[in-house]
């Protein structure tokens, strides 16, 4: 009974430790945009993300049901198999986190989960039609309804905001921001703090804490709060940086769009207890805000190391955790090898990480703008500029180019 506390603790610890890293990996979708156009400082953006996950966290638990219920046979579940589990959602986490991608943390738990429940149960253990209905599925619409709405929406704002003077609009959608904003990051808690907090329960469940098809108890939901609000409020800066200027420039109106858009289908998704990765809902809504300003393009070569790492998300940590489930199968040495590596592989991914320090006071900057792929440069070429700015002329261009060019025995 001593070994199975122990390993009970450990497997809530994880899930917490989990839970922060969602935080500070998904604090870009609520407020990479509103720090991008300038609506709110960085670290004010982030502190009020953090206090508004955690007020959503204790909105719903549908999300949490789905999790602990509905995607696993809960009956033939070990602590052991959560905690492989969580170690693959960690992995992933932390390894997209560091090379900027914003990625599913949601689909990472949940690939780990079905990744480390087939390697100790089976294949049976995993039921297909919840996967496919409330994960899937939500995985590609979320994205597509979310762009189509924020596209539309950006064009609409332009087009009511035409007349308005340029300063004044400016302002306004950027005040817009802050409210939108701060929904986004209610809806983040309503979904993704519960996801934790399914997996907790799960644990419990599986431990014979709790009784099966139990809701969470409230220290579960408040522990799970106040993990993704401290994840959040230390910023997921490297991810900012990607979802606010690496996929498109936007302006107050598309920011505005793209965060209403967003907010909008998480918080539906929510209601439903879909399982809905807000990160793909956002990155869809800053993409299709992008191409709703006239002349506006995504880079979409950033953009498809993004949609990359979409699709390996959920093998990706699914086989990490089988992988785990494995070695914790060996007994209690597995399970101590396996914490040890994922301590060891954590320490050395924030080692790497403090060669080029991305923080709240260099997010924004664009000293190293990416370069474009070869689709932004053709649509580039074919789509007029926005309204009011004017080209120079080619014969002009030229002529500043050669006025400026090295002479024939300059060594270029």
């Amino acid at each position: 009974m001593e070994s199975f506390s122990l390993i009970l603790a450990i497997v809530v610890v994880t899930a917490l430790a989990f839970d922060f890293t969602n935080g500070f990996h998904d604090t870009a979708n609520a407020m990479a945009t509103t720090i991008s156009t300038g609506a709110l400082k960085p670290k004010v953006a982030v502190a009020m993300s953090a206090v508004l996950n955690l007020v959503g966290a204790f909105l719903s638990v549908e999300v949490a049901n789905t999790i602990s219920k509905g995607l696993v046979d809960e009956t033939g579940i070990r602590p052991e198999v959560i905690f492989a589990a969580l170690v693959g959602a960690i992995l992933w986490n932390l390894l997209t986190w560091l090379v900027g991608l914003p990625s599913s943390s949601s689909h990472a738990l949940m690939g780990g989960l079905i990744g480390a429940a087939i390697a100790s149960a089976g294949v049976g253990a995993v039921h297909g039609d919840v996967l496919v209905t409330k994960v899937l599925l939500p995985a590609i619409a979320a994205p597509l309804v979310a762009g189509i709405a924020a596209m539309l929406g950006a064009r609409l704002t332009y087009r009511l905001g035409r007349k308005a003077d340029g300063k004044a609009a400016a302002k306004g959608y950027r005040t817009g921001q802050i409210a939108s904003a701060g929904l986004v990051s209610l809806a983040h808690g309503t979904n993704d703090a519960q996801k934790t907090m399914g997996i907790i329960t799960l644990a419990l469940v599986a431990g014979g804490s709790l009784a099966p098809d139990s809701d969470p108890p409230l220290w579960v939901i408040l522990s799970a709060g106040i993990a993704i609000a401290l994840g959040t409020y230390l910023g997921g800066w490297r991810i900012i940086r990607t979802m606010g200027k690496g996929l498109t420039d936007l302006q107050p109106q598309q920011g505005f769009a793209a965060q209403t858009s967003a907010a909008t289908v998480i918080l539906a998704s929510s209601h439903l207890g879909f399982s809905l990765s807000t990160t793909h809902s956002v990155s869809g809504a800053v993409m299709g805000a992008g191409l709703g300003r006239k002349g506006g393009v995504v880079r979409w070569s950033t953009a498809t190391r993004m949609f990359v790492a979409w699709g390996l998300t959920l093998p990706a940590a699914a086989l990490v955790a089988a992988i785990a489930e494995w070695v914790c199968g060996l007994g209690d040495w597995g399970t101590a090898l396996v914490a040890v590596f994922l301590i060891a592989s954590s320490a050395a991914i924030w080692k790497i990480s403090r060669r080029e320090v991305v923080d709240h006071t260099n997010v924004v900057d664009t000293d190293e703008p990416e370069r474009s792929g070869v689709v932004t440069q053709a649509m580039a070429a074919v789509t007029p500029p926005p309204a009011g700015v004017t080209e120079e002329p080619a014969a002009a261009v030229a002529a500043a180019s050669e006025s400026k060019a090295p002479s024939a025995t300059t060594t270029v």
